[in-house]
């Protein structure tokens, strides 16, 4: 009679188990596997149950967002994105040169580049908020590496040839990643890696515009700070005391920049050594298609050039758009974004523009000033028309060091103390990722900087895969729920059974680290076990955090089985997921090692198992005694 009610029992336990006989075909886990990995925002769902005509028209409109807010576009937005293109555009013209003259190049590039981008993103951007235009970082990052090859001085035309097939690399990158939804390589730039690598590039900016801010003819082309300390020591007697224009910086750029040039063109500044911008033609953006180069000698470089611009502008932009977006509780895809990055930039080396992204300080006025839609982005494209048409020749008189002291303090805002200081508090390797980049920036090179940045986050994400968590669980007194018995002390330990949760995919990489980090618990709770006269009976693997295994993962605990198995001690299954249940079946570990009796739903119903197997174990003990 107890028997049949322990039967009873069992069989209460079982019900509504662990479904092991679900399998999924090969194809369809591959479909599976493919979609979350590539689509996890599944973009096309409830296009299969459309007319065809109205699908293909939801695909166009996906590629092409413009085509979802213009049709429902009106004044009352028009009057916002009015106000925030002019206020833009104000911005974009001092910018514009500055950013030009920071990568070496004739100064009309700039206002080039501030023209046909935008138009480009108003079409294929996701963005309300985003603002187009270049921006200092990958101008600078472009300078260090083209430099290498062709000096601006010697050969500029050669020089300005490079940067637009830079541009062009940099286009077909970034619509190649958006296409194939291939963005999971930008996350592989960590918000630590962006905060330092912008700190440092801000610093060695600064101290590039010294050159301006000094009056100096001479410079070096280098950006780590010895170069640059050395080169004001080298040419300390060119220095001129500049006027004090530098503190008109504290109010807008674009009256910064009509300021100094009224200023120089009345006092002739020119010909009492003041530096100018000089002369800027008029007209739209000349056809550069023409002037690409693709010389196996160049193309290395310009390869180089486009892909590490590429990744920094993407990572800028989609941070910046999602940022913004978070604020009015707005959704940006980012793989639309990508596509929208890359046809400007494919498009904009075709007509004399360089490197375009989403800069902060750009698009953060652009929020300020109430935009609605990325029309506003239009409305600067035409501003920069009409000063391109009518109004270049007048910035000629612009003094250098307007230009240096715009960007100073641009790049001063770049430099977050603050968030240093926070990533020091919260996380300390988030800390020392953000100081590589930074200290590898300011006294190495860019690129070593963010090279280095980016390899020490890459480290710590193996580490974390390689070296996954494993915590004893302890139950919380008048509950079913086990949680981490350090993070929740007042936890109890259930007697003579050890509770494990693995939170991590089990692959070759970890499974040897796994299974010594499983047996040094299973010894440990040995010892306390024996502490209170009592044996360890059973382990309890909780595999819900488990995503999925592989073949070594399997070998590893069929490893652990055998191990136990010699002390006696049994091994039950907690919550494995569909994707580990289907392998582990398969693999006859369940069937042929551990049994489908030792795989449980939730941990409270392995326990339950478990004492259920020792009181029916100690019962047939006392029997065999009698």
């Amino acid at each position: 009679m107890g028997t049949a009610s322990g039967d009873d029992d069992r069989h209460v336990m079982h019900q509504g188990g662990v479904n092991l006989s679900a399998r999924r075909p090969f194809s369809e886990a591959l479909r599976s596997g493919l979609a979350e990995t590539f689509f996890p925002d599944d973009p096309f769902r409830g296009f299969g149950a459309l007319p065809p005509k109205e699908r293909a028209w939801g695909a166009l409109k996906y590629f092409v967002p413009a085509l979802e807010w213009v049709p429902q576009y009106g004044f009352d937005k028009f009057k916002f994105d009015l106000l925030a293109g002019i206020t833009i555009a104000s911005l974009a013209i001092p910018q514009g040169i500055s950013y030009a003259r920071l990568a070496n190049l004739p100064p009309i590039i700039g206002l080039y580049s501030s023209f046909v981008p935008p138009l480009l993103y108003a079409v294929f951007g996701s963005s309300n908020n985003l603002a187009v235009g270049t921006v200092a970082a990958a101008s600078l990052l472009l300078a260090s590496i083209i430099e290498d090859a062709v000096s601006p001085e010697d050969n500029p035309e050669l020089y300005l040839h490079l940067f637009y097939t830079s541009a062009f690399f940099t286009g077909i990158f970034q619509t190649a990643l958006g296409v194939f939804r291939l963005g999971l390589i930008v996350d592989f730039l960590s918000r630590s890696t962006i905060t330092g690598f912008m700190g440092g590039t801000a610093m060695i900016i600064i101290m590039q515009q010294l050159k301006g801010l000094l009056g100096m003819k001479h410079f070096t082309s280098k950006t780590d700070l010895i170069s640059v300390v050395g080169s004001i020591f080298k040419y300390r007697h060119e220095k001129k005391k500049m006027p004090h224009l530098f503190w008109v910086s504290a109010i807008a750029p674009f009256m910064v920049v009509i300021i100094g040039g009224v200023f120089d063109f009345l006092v002739h500044g020119d010909e009492h050594g003041i530096p100018i911008v000089g002369d800027l033609k008029k007209g739209i953006n000349p056809i550069s298609i023409s002037q690409l180069r693709f010389e196996s000698k160049h193309v290395g470089i310009v390869v180089k050039a486009g892909l590490l611009s590429g990744i920094l502008a993407l990572a800028e932009g989609i941070a910046v758009g999602r940022s913004l977006a978070m604020i009015k509780n707005e959704q940006i895809d980012g793989n639309k974004e990508m596509i929208a990055f890359g046809m400007m930039n494919i498009v904009g080396s075709f007509t004399s523009c360089y490197l375009t992204t989403g800069p902060f300080s750009k698009s953060a006025v652009n929020f300020d000033a109430g935009c609605k839609t990325p029309m506003s982005n239009v409305v600067m494209s035409v501003c920069i028309l009409l000063v391109l048409l009518f109004l270049a020749p007048l910035f000629k008189y612009t003094p250098l060091v307007a230009l240096s002291s715009i960007i100073v303090v641009a790049m001063i805002g770049l430099i977050k103390v603050k968030e240093f200081i926070r990533l020091y508090r919260v996380d300390k390797f988030d800390f020392c990722i953000c100081m590589v980049a930074f200290v590898g920036v300011v006294f190495f090179t860019m690129v070593i900087g963010l090279s280095a940045s980016v390899g020490l986050s890459v480290l710590r994400a193996l580490l974390y895969v390689a070296r996954p968590a494993t915590v004893k669980l302890g139950n919380i007194t008048g509950t079913e729920v086990f949680r981490d018995v350090k993070q929740y002390p007042h936890a109890k330990s259930v007697p003579n059974i050890l509770v494990l949760q693995l939170g991590s995919p089990i692959y070759f990489v970890n499974a040897g680290y796994l299974r010594e980090r499983i047996l040094r618990w299973v010894e440990d709770e040995e010892h306390i076990c024996k502490g209170h006269g009592q044996d360890l009976e059973c382990l309890v693997l909780d595999l819900g955090g488990v995503t999925s295994i592989d073949n070594t993962g399997i070998g590893m605990l069929g490893e652990v089985h055998k191990g136990l198995d010699r002390k006696g001690i049994t091994i039950a299954l907690a919550n494995p997921r569909l994707q580990v249940t289907e392998k582990l079946v398969v693999s006859g570990y369940i069937k042929d090692t551990i049994g489908e009796e030792s795989v449980f739903l939730t941990i409270t119903d392995a326990i339950a198992s478990c004492r259920y197997g020792l009181r029916r174990f100690r019962g047939k003990e006392g029997c065999s005694e009698v």
